[in-house]
């Protein structure tokens, strides 16, 4: 391909592009394919002589699309929100279009890319009111660009690991212990899995709304460390995947201070951005993080406008990542960074290499501007909230934990009014039928989740593209089938309790 056929695929690119968001309320949110549907249409060796791209645009178009779930869609209430901002595209493509190697060598390597990142963390930062500790400016701390909010955590667990090793030379890997709760996502375990670390799971319920709380945390810490064990990080949530749930961080960050060997990292991956609301900052815990969190990290992936993959990692002492990361062998040196006049994000990071994503941050901060920004984050909680009084209303449903942000998390339920109650076992029956039903729809997506044994559905508010109008059409669709469920639900005997 020359310059003049990139031109024109370009220009066809773009233009489907645009075609494909313009029709993309009419196509379904669960795609019609089966397990090894691709298989069956793409030849299983690469061709011997090259094609036309044309044809290979049109197979994008006909063949990869119809297997895609459109995240972006207007019905799509699933897992969590991903960003795809126009700007955003447009900056992956220039990103793509300079080809750099992601500075693995060092910063003389692309000075802008370095730069810009520096920059535009520290206007995030500033957006959702982070401590200028948490400043590249401040020259101490800082912030960078990892891929995902799993290799954030598995960059903090790695520093703290050998912060604490640094401290207590006579460690053994062993004893070693990751704390998290029974809420806390999996990038916990997955950490703990990579490293060859213990991970204790400290237990959490509906009593304190799934949040940790400080007692909890401090009869674990003396426990374990009286039977030898060493505790040396803890990762608490704001904002849990299954219910939004948010670790009390005003008890636990004062315990934390009777353990200094304790490495407190703040997983936020999806609330974090509702900080840019001044309002939300409270409830969220800013003040707690400010004061007392090792390391921070949200993505901007998520909920934050800016495409996959770009997640956002704090560091209150940059040397702590450096002092566990850095390797710099005489060819990746250069003057710059021996004089320590700039930053050399490889040593921030697991790999060497990365690629230029501060480029697409920047162009969505520019283009939204802050206020721009916050407008996008209070109309998806104001959405959630009309959902939320639609199922408060409803005698189908029961909301099973307090709504966060734009999450709600429901369950279908029998007759509210009756002394007879069913069993736990046969409501968590009546929700898997009700959730069997509703996943096998093609017009909306939203997914199930396990309240301490309670089978309940999450449903997230998060695209752009989302009205009113498909908030209360999810709503009425998802209201006939459990009355469909609990119709047949009604006909089967089952467990009751009083």
């Amino acid at each position: 391909m020359d310059i003049e056929q990139f031109r024109k695929a370009g220009y066809q690119a773009i233009d489907r592009i645009c075609d494909y968001f313009y029709s993309l309320e009419s196509k379904p949110v669960v795609p019609s394919v089966e397990p090894g549907y691709l298989s069956k249409l793409v030849p299983r060796h690469a061709p011997e002589e090259g094609e036309d791209f044309g044809k290979i645009a049109d197979d994008f178009r006909d063949l990869i699309l119809p297997g895609l779930t459109p995240w972006q869609h207007p019905s799509f209430f699933a897992y969590f929100p991903t960003a795809c901002t126009y700007e955003s595209i447009l900056g992956d493509l220039y990103a793509s279009s300079v080809a750099n190697p992601g500075f693995n060598a060092s910063w003389s390597a692309s000075p802008a890319c370095t730069e810009l990142e520096v920059i535009v963390m520290d206007w995030a930062a500033k957006l959702f009111g982070l401590s200028p500790d948490f400043y590249n400016s401040s020259e101490v701390g800082g912030g960078v660009i990892q891929t995902t909010a799993s290799d954030s955590c598995l960059v903090a667990v790695v520093a703290a690991r050998s912060r604490y090793q640094r401290t207590h030379p006579d460690v053994k890997m062993e004893e070693l212990v990751i704390y998290t709760t029974t809420q806390t996502h999996a990038l916990g375990k997955k950490a703990g899995l990579i490293l060859g670390l213990q991970v204790k799971s400290l237990e959490v319920d509906s009593t304190d709304e799934f949040g940790l709380r400080g007692d909890s945390l401090r009869t674990a810490l003396k426990e374990d460390i009286a039977a030898g064990l060493k505790p040396f990080i803890f990762i608490a949530t704001v904002g849990t995947t299954s219910s939004g749930a948010i670790d009390n961080l005003k008890e636990i960050g004062p315990i934390l201070q009777d353990f200094p060997d304790v490495w407190l990292h703040i997983d936020a991956a999806w609330a974090g951005v509702a900080m840019s609301c001044p309002e939300y900052r409270e409830s969220l815990g800013l003040n707690e993080i400010n004061q007392y969190a090792t390391s921070y990290c949200t993505n901007f992936h998520k909920w934050g406008l800016v495409n996959f993959d770009c997640s956002g990692l704090w560091i209150r002492d940059r040397k702590l990542l450096t002092d566990a990361l850095d390797v710099t062998p005489l060819y990746l040196r250069t003057k710059e960074a021996d004089a320590g006049t700039v930053i050399d994000y490889r040593n921030w990071q697991l790999s060497l290499g990365r690629r230029f994503r501060s480029l697409k941050v920047w162009f969505v901060l520019r283009s939204y501007g802050v206020s721009g920004f916050q407008k996008y984050i209070r109309d998806c909680i104001e959405k959630n909230k009309v959902f939320t009084k639609l199922v408060a209303k409803s005698e189908a449903f029961e909301i099973v934990t307090e709504p966060a942000l734009s999450l709600t998390v429901f369950r279908v339920v029998p007759n509210q009014k009756s002394t007879t109650k069913p069993s736990l076992e046969s409501l968590n029956s009546l929700n898997a039928s009700f959730f069997s039903i509703v996943s096998a729809r093609k017009d909306l997506f939203v997914t199930q989740t396990s309240l301490n044994g309670m089978n309940c559905v999450r449903f997230v508010v998060g695209s752009a593209r989302t009205t009113d109008e498909h908030v209360h059409k999810a709503f009425y669709v998802l209201e006939s089938e459990a009355k469909k469920a609990l119709a047949s639900w009604s006909q089967t005997p089952r467990e009751i309790t009083q």
